[in-house]
């Protein structure tokens, strides 16, 4: 009896022996290009390709991601008020979308309500966690409008135009920024920084989320060991909900390191409205503060729902995957050495809660490192392990959609490029040899990258 109950019990690992095994590495053959975001693309090219939800969401779910929806889109106002109080009393812009058009990218301009860009403001020095330090009466960002007392400041923009000439003839102008604080409510710290940033389109985070840190890491190579001029390294940033360092990911210098602090940090400093992570005003210690004595602004139930609806957007589907010169593009991508930060696949963690964002061969075009893109693009402000000159590599998937998405199209971390061709032509440091290679292409060969890129 016991040589037939053994028989039996080693029958069923046996039979049962797939359900222990560990997951299996994705095939490389019979991979459909087209799906960017694997199970969470969406196959739609219009002008609201930004905002769909992933497939698989259960009833509940789906109501939560409408009401995330719902929220970013929501314009708060200043209290009293029946709905959506707490804007201010300093602030930048009224509402989530008003930054990121179409849950795409932003306009760089500063000041109208369809401005997306913001900046930056620190002294030289860490606060105790490691992170930029206040600029005393500012904070760590300035707030152009307020509702209570003086605005902080006004941050101008000027441009030179630099012509740039290739062999073949082609011209393109390069527009050099110039960032100018005026009208400060008081006299602005000695030593202080700044820095420009527009807002990022904000589909496909859920998946980046779910990168496993290993993954990143993996991609690390600080020292240079191989000696390819890339080095790529990780943003060690502070997590307030845990109380310790942890490998940054969000942010365009990867200085946030969940996708829910992210959010409740957005709220907090470009709109003013608190939450149970940012309980304080941003403005606390200034004359526009207001000891409310209150509340948060935000429920957390609305937070929440804003950070799953985040989390939710699906990836438009790759184009033109059988064009022969987008084909031709995507291997001049790789042999210039574009890809060496642009890292074409990644593949996410399991997460049992989502199917559609767990065990995904994604194609974001991100390392999700921090690299040194030179002097032309170093805004000189420190944040955690990013120096002046260092940024996380941005993701590519979506960018043949922005024209369509934002009617113009505007790329690097402040929007000054107006085309892609302009946005590599601004690469520097380690991306310099790359950008170099691009530069000694033919006209022919360059239309391939970029119907490539405009591909993704």
């Amino acid at each position: 009896m016991k040589k037939i109950l053994v028989f039996i019990l080693i029958s069923a690992f046996v039979s049962t022996g797939i359900l222990c095994r560990k997951a299996a590495d994705f095939p490389t053959e019979n991979i459909d290009p087209r799906l960017s975001g694997g199970a969470a693309t969406v196959f739609l090219s219009n002008s609201q390709a930004f905002g769909q939800m992933i497939s698989g969401l259960s009833t509940f779910d789906q109501f939560i991601h409408e009401l995330g929806d719902r929220t970013f889109e929501q314009t708060f106002v200043s209290a009293p008020a029946p709905h959506f109080p707490g804007l201010g009393p300093v602030f930048n812009n009224v509402s989530c979308i008003s930054c990121h058009h179409n849950d795409g990218k932003g306009t760089p301009t500063m000041g109208a309500v369809t401005s997306s860009l913001l900046t930056r403001i620190s002294i030289p020095g860490m606060d105790a966690n490691g992170g930029p330090l206040q600029a005393e009466g500012f904070g760590l960002q300035i707030q152009d409008k307020a509702n209570n007392g003086p605005v902080e400041a006004k941050v101008k923009i000027s441009y030179e135009e630099i012509p740039f000439t290739f062999r073949d003839g082609q011209t393109v102008s390069l527009r050099k920024p110039t960032y100018t604080v005026t009208d400060p409510y008081r006299p602005l710290p000695a030593g202080y920084m700044t820095s420009v940033r527009m807002a990022p389109p904000v589909f496909g985070l859920g998946l980046l989320e779910r990168v496993s840190s290993s993954t990143i890491l993996a991609l690390a190579d600080p020292a240079d060991k191989d000696g390819d001029n890339v080095s790529g390294k990780p943003n060690y940033v502070f997590n307030q909900i845990t109380g310790k360092k942890e490998l940054g990911r969000f942010g365009l210098k990867a200085n946030v390191p969940t996708l829910m602090l992210q959010v409740a940090s957005a709220y907090h400093q470009d709109m003013g409205v608190t939450s149970y992570l940012f309980p304080e005003e941003s403005s606390f210690g200034q004359p526009q503060y207001i000891n409310g004595g209150k509340n948060t602004d935000m429920a957390d139930s609305l937070l929440d729902a804003t950070t799953f609806y985040i989390s939710t957007l699906a990836v438009p589907a790759r184009r033109d995957v059988t064009d022969s010169g987008a084909i031709r593009g995507e291997r001049l991508f790789a042999i210039i050495g574009c890809s060496s930060c642009h890292q074409p696949t990644l593949i996410t963690a399991v997460d049992v809660r989502l199917p559609a964002l767990s065990h995904q061969r994604i194609h974001p075009y991100t390392d999700l490192l921090l690299h040194d893109m030179g002097a032309g693009l170093a805004d000189g402000r420190p944040d955690y392990d990013a120096t002046g000159s260092e940024w996380r590599t941005m993701p590519l998937w979506g960018i043949g959609l922005f024209t369509k998405i934002n009617g113009q199209g505007f790329y690097l971390h402040d929007g000054r490029a107006r085309s892609i061709t302009e946005a590599i032509l601004w690469h520097g440091g380690e991306a310099k040899t790359a950008k170099d290679r691009f530069v000694q292409l033919t006209k022919g060969e360059r239309n391939d990258l970029l119907k490539f890129l405009n591909s993704l």
